[in-house]
Formats: structure tokens, sequence, C-alpha cells
């Protein structure tokens, strides 16, 4: 539904709702972590007599020599200073030396049932703990100023104007042209070194890159464009099935690549966080994947297309699904500096084009994590192991909002490296409070999986009404619903069978404070999901 649709309310109340008692499975309970304070020697065995150790000890220590146990008294008193830096210089920032606690990452953590269950008995979730602070009320964000979001990255304002062509639909404008005739213009864009798709697509376009020029003053212009929607999540929430039915509208002309990832990971230079920094896709590379478009339109003005008038109603759009979420760049940039980033990826799109289109596709979170589990995950997959990991993840989270904000904890990208699965994601109105903070409700239109399945043609009409395109013909209307869904469940997923039901309870009673925000604020009770 679209936000204008809502009641008018804050946006900031708390998140309300009792979560009921978390049943854990004695069968498949957390796994013990050792932490930093843990020094039992995994090395020694279970049923050695612990009586004897201080004499074997003392036995050795005979045969060392005098230099080699002053280095030991040494280490011993090292030892013991740090030790006691940790003990008396606790705050609610962490121990002297440790700027987050999770920094530190568990360690080996072992797997026998034994170890399970006596791990379920001393760490368990502690339930009223978490019940009082995911309820804890939600504060908002500071937005910052727009002068200190230019400041932050002044080639990007530089290169998009402040305002853009009338008469056009999408958010385009001339920049002027100087590369000689014969010069590869897309041999240094990134992302066609990543793409063959879109270097097929260039290849078209620099055949007839010339003709799609603009005249004037003895000088040659190239029409330029960012895209007029950005769906911007959540992943595995269909985004990808939408993308490609979208494609289908003849007013819609979308870049080759689904998920350029550039507002959120590619500008800095991420492609994937783990593999660190690589090299920076400068902005122009991320305009060059709007060219067709911009050649579409060019017709259009210049009056060469048969649909002229038409192809000035054409828009185009992106789908990277880590926009709504994903602001881990600014925590390597900006290490130990901020417990929040300081600036999100929706300051930027807002401060360049403050009339785009949002949409955001939801589901159960509870589902969307188990299919995020399936889908990202490689071996050794199963219904148990993924309890285990729901309990773990579900643990490292309470620990992080007893020490800091709801909201920080939601952007942690220590905490969220930690977390073997991505539960964060599932915490809708955390990020869309954020969006909301710089777009208008008017501007966003928030659909859910389970209706765009059981409706598909009531729900793509949504979508099309909300970016004001005509209406389809009845062959392309009977493609677009006959189209068969894409990116699905794969086969040997399927054969995994659903989560265990005591997982599906705890998913079900911590995601409940954060749906219940998220339906009073859209006014929707659907988004409860309480009949999933």
């Amino acid at each position: 539904m679209s936000l204008s649709d809502c009641k008018n309310g804050s946006n900031t109340p708390r998140l309300h709702n009792h979560l009921h008692s978390l049943h854990i499975a004695e069968n498949y309970a957390k796994r013990p972590v050792r932490t930093f304070l843990d020094f039992r020697d995994t090395n020694v065995a279970e049923n050695l007599d612990i009586k004897h150790v201080p004499m074997l000890f003392f036995k050795n220590l005979q045969r060392i020599s005098k230099i080699k146990v002053v280095s030991f008294l040494l280490g011993l008193t090292l030892t013991f200073f740090i030790m006691a830096s940790y003990v008396l210089m606790w705050d609610k920032k962490g121990p002297l030396f440790t700027p987050s606690p999770y920094q530190l990452r568990p360690a080996a953590i072992p797997t026998s049932t034994t170890a399970t269950r006596a791990s379920s008995k001393k760490n368990p979730v502690n339930v009223k703990v978490l019940v009082k602070l995911i309820k804890q009320e939600y504060t908002p964000r500071k937005v910052p100023d727009e002068k200190d979001v230019i400041a932050t990255d002044s080639h990007l304002f530089s290169v998009i104007p402040h305002r853009f062509l009338p008469g056009i639909k999408s958010p385009c404008w001339y920049e002027e042209f100087s590369s000689k005739p014969g010069n590869d213009l897309y041999r240094k864009n990134l992302f066609t070194l990543r793409s063959k798709s879109f270097k097929t697509v260039c290849d078209r376009l620099r055949a007839n890159f010339h003709k799609h020029l603009y005249h004037k003053d003895g000088k040659d212009f190239r029409l330029r464009c960012l895209p007029y929607f950005y769906i911007i999540g959540q992943p595995k929430c269909g985004t990808t099935d939408l993308f490609h039915r979208m494609l289908l509208h003849p007013e819609v002309k979308f870049n080759i690549m689904k998920e350029p990832h550039w507002w959120t990971r590619k500008r800095f230079g991420y492609i994937r966080f783990k593999d660190g920094f690589q090299e920076s896709f400068r902005v122009e590379d991320y305009l060059d994947l709007f060219d067709l478009a911009a050649h579409s339109i060019q017709e259009g003005i210049t009056g060469n297309s048969s649909g002229h008038h038409r192809a000035l109603q054409l828009i185009t759009g992106e789908a990277s699904a880590s926009t709504m979420w994903d602001n881990q760049a600014w925590s390597y940039l900006h290490a130990d500096k901020e417990t929040e980033p300081p600036f999100l990826a929706q300051d930027f799109i807002h401060a360049v084009q403050p009339d785009a289109k949002i949409i955001i596709m939801l589901r159960d979170p509870v589902e969307r994590l188990y299919s995020d589990y399936l889908y990202f995950k490689t071996a050794n997959k199963s219904a148990e192991d993924f309890h285990q990991k729901v309990i773990e993840s579900v643990q490292l989270f309470q620990s992080c909002v007893s020490e800091w904000s709801l909201r920080s904890c939601a952007y942690n990208t220590s905490l969220f490296n930690d977390m073997p699965v991505r539960l964060n994601l599932g915490m809708y109105i955390v990020f869309l409070l954020d969006w909301l903070s710089v777009f208008s409700k008017e501007q966003i239109l928030v659909l859910r999986l389970e209706d765009y399945a059981a409706n598909l043609k009531e729900t793509i009409q949504k979508v099309f009404d909300f970016l004001s395109v005509g209406p389809l013909s009845q062959q392309v209307e009977a493609a677009l619903t006959k189209q068969p869904m894409s990116n699905t469940r794969r086969e040997e997923d399927r054969s995994l069978g659903p989560m265990l039901p005591a997982t599906r309870n705890i998913l079900r009673n911590f995601h409940q404070p954060f749906n219940h925000k998220l339906a009073s604020l859209l006014d929707n009770k659907a988004f409860l999901w309480n009949n999933s």
C-alpha cells in the first residue's frame, strides 16, 4: 500500500505488544560460545584429574632456565594487568582497549549434543530482558544537513545538476560531450568488466552513440538520466520477479543490470565487504547503466521516433535489494568513530533526486529469513542447522540491545558479521522510518509478497498506478500475468522441508513487536503476518 494512504501519526511511538515466551527446543539449543574471559584450555582432556595439574606444572618448571622463568613471570604480570583493566574499566561501551564488544568474534563452538544441552541451561535467551529492550522507544535519527551530505562527495554533486529538463518525465539533463570520434566511451566503465550482459549492451550503444547527441552552438551534448524509481528491498521478497515483469510495460525502460548496488557499496569501492576495498565505481559508470533509456528519450526529444510523445514519458529504474538497509560502508570508512552511520543511502538519493519514487516489497520476516538462509548458504543446510543459527543470532542481538540503542544494533556492522543469519533484515520498521525521515509518504509504495503472489494482476497494477504509467494492452497484460515466477526456491532446498516449529516460534515472537509497529504505521493489519 502507498504510505500516502496511511493514517497520520508520529513515526516514533514505542514498539509495542508483548512477546510470548521463546520456547527453545532442548535438542537444538544455543551452542556454548567461549568469550575472551573464558580461559579454559580446549586441548585438555575432559576426564583429566585437575588436582594433579599443579604438581605436573612445578615439575616441568624445574627444568626451565632462570631466564625463561623470569620471562614467564613477566608475561604473567602483563596478563594480570590486562585482565584487571577489563574488570575495572568496564562501562557501557565495553572494556578498556575494546571499542565494541562485537569486534571480538566467537571462539570455537562445540557441536556435540551434550554441549548444546548444557549451554541451553546456562545461557538461555533472557525473554523478559529481550522484550523490554526490543520494545524500547525508537529514537528518530538526526537527519544530516544537505550541505554536509554534499560535502562528503563533491564530485557526485558536480556531475548531477540541481534541476532536470522540463517536459520529460524522467530526471534527465544534458551533459557536454567532448570525446573524439572513435574513442571507446565505455572502456573504463567498471560495470562492463563485471557484467557480460551490460558489456553487450554497451557494444550496441557504442555503435549508434553519435546519432543520439544533441548539437547546439557548435557543441555536442549527451542526455544523461537517473532512475525515476528505485525498488530498494528487501532481499528474498520478490524484487527480482517484480523487476522482470515491469520490463514488459512499454513505458518502462530498465537498464540491463537489476542490482548495481551502487548507492550502498560500489561507489565506496566495495563489491563484497569480506573482500575489502577494491576500486570505486564513478558516478559516470552508474549513469552509463541508463543510457539505453536516455537514447530512447533523446529520440523522442528530436522527433526521430514515431512515438516521440510516448518517448518523453519513458521512465527507468533499478532494483538493488541492498538499498533499503545496507549502510555498512560507513563503518569501514569511519571505523570506531560512529555507533550509527552518519549518512544513509537515502540521504544521497534524496539530495540528488528529491522527487524519486520508492518501491518496497516485504514478506513475513520469519519466512524471509529461512529463504535467505537457504539461498545464501552453500553447504550443510538443514532445518536443525538453521535453528541453531537463529538461536545464536537472537542471543547476539540481545547482547547488543542491552548495551546500545535498537537502531544502533540494526545498523551495527560487527554484529551483522557475527550473526550467522541476517536477522536484522526483517526489522522492516527500523529501516522504513529512516526512509520516511527524508522522503514523504506519497513517494513510497510498500507491498507484500503474499499479496503479490496471490493476486499478481491487482498488485502489479498498483505499481503502475503509483508510477503513473499508461494502461497495458490486453496482449501485454496476458504476457505479464502468464510469465512464470522467477528466482524461486531451488529444488534441492525444497527437499529440506520447512523450518522446525520451535524455530518458527522463536522468530515469530522476536519479530512481533516490529511487525506491530509496521502495521500501525501502514494502517494495515496484514503486515502483522498473523496468518502466515
